[in-house]
């Protein structure tokens, strides 16, 4: 494993490099959050497919391919079908508001008032999902070093939080400019065509499985459903996903941007189940379906490649977990902090953006890792945020862009009863039920039409500015560059 461990090392070094000149190029608020709004389609496309494909792509999609066969691949197919449907029909206005947040978009939308609590919801969604990625380093850690579960965790969430803090959006841009070409090379032009091969291609896979394996619907049409409720729709509204959007040097970057990087969701969707596939043909007996990806290859690949395939697991959690944690810190001070704090953090001419979110991004990756020590069970967790998410804020988002009648006081009733009758109904029905989302999402959807019809009309200015943002005619101040010394 000697050679394999070099490549490992190379890599996370390599991660840390690319932090430290990240922070060369972090002199505004815009360019540690947004990556100073500057990213073409090239970079932009993989930093996106990088972000949404995780350690629950890689090592969930080859588990279920494991388990299902084929229709395993529904989970990640459900998360680029949901990232092309924001690159096609959102992308480009959501690139034009110029805003950092979703809560900003919340505020603009329905002039005012509906930030604090959406950002509430957002944050917890945003802290949820860095530690379940977080969590996934234990896994990865003990087949590279068989190391201890919170050495593990310490471990990789410190890289993630050291490159994360020093550069912001430009480090972890360009960290996951280099993970999509590992995972690129790793999983699709290695591992895919190395374990069909060691499988006996697809003729003694389909003569040694049952032929639901190779059924597209095998998984179960509700279980299908509700991929596409928590996870297409996910990615129309999650922070983590819209902050790369605001990353985009133009709309239309941002629109075939996005799509591409969909598109290359669809294609590893179906290379994660096709290796879970051929795992379950050479392991038929495994103890648990998630233990496919690695031991297929730890098993089957040679030196060095197995090396480059783990560095490929590695940099899937690495970046959605660099990606999650810079939303949680986006959220946690432009959301929540700055909004308590209120007239004195306006009366702050010398608040200096760039180290204050910095400060964000240390203080919350500290958080992340410790949750991250205290949680086991990363499923429950993981659905827990995403019901948070789509039950609560769904709506009152789509709405927005959907619906000039919608109003604040809508948005609102829709935020807060949407989210307590998820938290009720997954106490009630337990967390990993479907009933939660499915009848959270009603109430919301209930809530905001209702109240929206029983209020007044969004004023008619707020609209107007509304309007000439979509428009990109009414773009953000300028923020002022950081001297380079600090």
């Amino acid at each position: 494993m000697a050679v394999d461990y070099a490549v490992i090392v190379v890599y996370l070094t390599g991660m840390l490099a690319m932090g430290w000149w990240g922070m060369r190029r972090a002199r505004s608020k815009s360019d540690f959050l947004v990556a100073g709004r500057r990213l073409g389609p090239a970079m932009y496309s993989g930093t996106m497919a990088a972000i949404v494909l995780g350690g629950a792509s890689t090592i969930g999609g080859v588990g279920l391919g494991y388990k299902y066969g084929l229709s395993g691949a529904w989970m990640v197919l459900t998360i680029g079908l949901g990232l092309l449907a924001l690159s096609v029909f959102f992308s480009a206005r959501i690139a034009r508001l110029k805003v950092y947040t979703v809560s900003e978009m919340l505020d603009l939308r329905y002039g005012g008032r509906a930030g604090v609590i959406s950002g509430v919801v957002m944050w917890a969604y945003t802290l949820m999902l860095a530690v379940t990625s977080t969590i996934a380093y234990a896994t990865i850690f003990d087949v590279l070093f068989d190391l201890n579960r919170t050495v593990a965790i310490i471990l990789g969430g410190s890289i993630v939080v050291a490159y994360s803090t020093l550069g912001g959006m430009w480090s972890i841009t360009l960290t996951d400019m280099v993970q999509f070409v590992v995972k690129t090379v790793g999983v699709l032009l290695l591992l895919l065509p190395i374990a069909v091969v060691k499988a006996g291609g697809f003729s003694e896979m389909k003569a040694k499985l049952p032929t639901t394996y190779f059924d597209p619907l095998g998984i179960g049409g509700e279980t299908i459903f509700t991929y596409v409720l928590i996870y297409t729709f996910g990615m129309l509204i999650g922070q983590d996903i819209w902050q790369r959007v605001f990353t985009a040097r133009s709309d239309t970057t941002a629109k075939w941007g996005g799509t591409v990087a969909g598109t290359y969701c669809l294609a590893y969707a179906l290379a994660g189940a096709v290796i879970g596939t051929a795992a379950k043909v050479l392991y038929p007996d495994l103890g648990s379906a998630d233990d496919a990806f690695a031991t297929i290859v730890k098993d089957e690949l040679p030196v060095g490649v197995r090396g480059l395939v783990l560095a490929a697991a590695l940099a899937a959690v690495m970046s959605t977990s660099s990606g999650a944690l810079i939303a949680c810190a986006t959220v946690a001070n432009n959301d929540i902090w700055s909004r308590l704090r209120g007239a004195a953090r306006r009366a702050g001419s010398e608040h200096d953006e760039v180290r204050g979110n910095r400060a964000f991004i240390l203080v919350m990756g500290l958080a992340v890792i410790g949750t991250a020590i205290a949680l086991n069970d990363v499923v429950e967790a993981l659905t827990v945020a995403y019901n948070l998410l789509v039950g609560g804020l769904l709506v009152p988002i789509l709405g927005g862009l959907l619906w000039k009648r919608g109003t604040v006081q809508g948005a609102l009733a829709s935020v807060i009863v949407g989210g307590l009758a998820v938290i009720g109904l997954m106490a009630g029905y337990g967390i990993l039920a479907n009933e939660p989302v499915y009848l959270g999402l009603s109430a919301s959807l209930v809530a905001y039409v209702a109240v929206s019809l029983a209020t007044r009309p969004t004023d008619a200015a707020v609209l107007a500015t509304w309007r000439e943002r979509l428009a990109g005619r009414n773009p953000e101040p300028l923020s002022e560059p950081v001297p380079a010394h600090q």
